[in-house]
């Protein structure tokens, strides 16, 4: 049964919460749910089974496309209009209100949501600044067929707007979970190790031994990349299995931190597919 109809019309309570979750990382932890803007991403959050709490349309809009007509008959959520000028407020675009904003229920952080088995491949970001690069690399791993990706330590969120619409929906495609250091991640490896599964910790480093190509992603494996500006921490390197490097030329000393984490991810895609 689809959720009751609401009106927002004026700068209220409400009104600010929502801009709140846009802005306020902290209030939107507390409340446990974000905004979500565009076709795809909407349409990618609902098809994935994340919890849409309220669907936010434009209340001066005469006629509305069919995707939107569809989302709001069929889905199970509160249904609010909200005048134009107000929704563009809340979007994420310069060019109008737009015709739907979801607000979704976040997950929780739990390694349990990854799934485990032979083909395990998961990245794990250690303290990314930039929720851009989030995003970007979240879109790498469900393009390349992660199982998940593990964001450690002091980070940017995840569920910014700049890395939900970098991600262009994969956000929802599969698991993302924030863990307060490396520690937890090492215990999580013990226990799938525990259970049988031969999972290799792999960290992405300038100063890595091993060119990429050189090493056997083809079984479970975590691929570590480290934060933007510092790279791997020592406590990542002591963990690792083993620190590969990503060979370059020209005048760059690194890669971005998103581009290094999908050329591992290619690589890995690549042997797999090969073998």
């Amino acid at each position: 049964m689809v959720g009751s109809v609401l009106r927002v019309g004026a700068r209220n309570a409400r009104f600010q919460q929502w801009q709140a979750l846009l802005s306020n990382r902290a209030k939107r932890q507390r409340a446990g749910e974000f905004l979500v803007h565009g076709v795809r991403p909407i349409s990618l959050a609902i098809s994935h089974g994340w919890p849409v709490r309220t669907l936010l349309y434009d209340d001066d809009r005469v006629t509305q496309s069919s995707w939107a007509a569809e989302l709001l008959d069929r889905v199970d959520a509160d249904r609010i209009a909200v005048r134009a000028e107000l929704l563009a407020e809340l979007g994420d675009k310069a060019e109008g209100a737009p015709e739907l904003i979801a607000v979704v229920g976040m997950p929780p952080d739990d390694p349990a949501r990854i799934p485990v088995g032979p083909d395990l491949l998961v990245v794990v970001f250690d303290r990314p600044g930039s929720p851009g690069n989030i995003g970007s690399l979240i879109r790498s791993a469900d393009a390349f067929g992660a199982s998940a990706v593990v964001i450690t330590g002091h980070a940017a969120d995840p569920y910014d707007p700049k890395s939900v619409r970098a991600s262009t929906g994969s956000l929802f495609a599969l698991p993302v979970v924030r863990l307060p250091s490396h520690r937890p991640v090492l215990d999580w490896a013990e226990a799938v190790r525990g259970d049988g599964v031969p999972l290799r910790l792999v960290g992405a480093d300038e100063r890595g031994q091993t060119p990429i190509a050189e090493l056997d992603l083809t079984g479970p494996t975590a691929l570590v990349i480290g934060n933007e500006t510092v790279g791997l921490s020592g406590a990542w390197r002591e963990a690792c299995d083993a620190l590969m490097r990503i060979p370059m030329s020209g005048a760059a000393s690194s890669l971005n931190a998103a581009a290094a984490g999908s050329v591992a991810l290619y690589e890995a895609a690549r042997q797999r597919s090969a073998g």
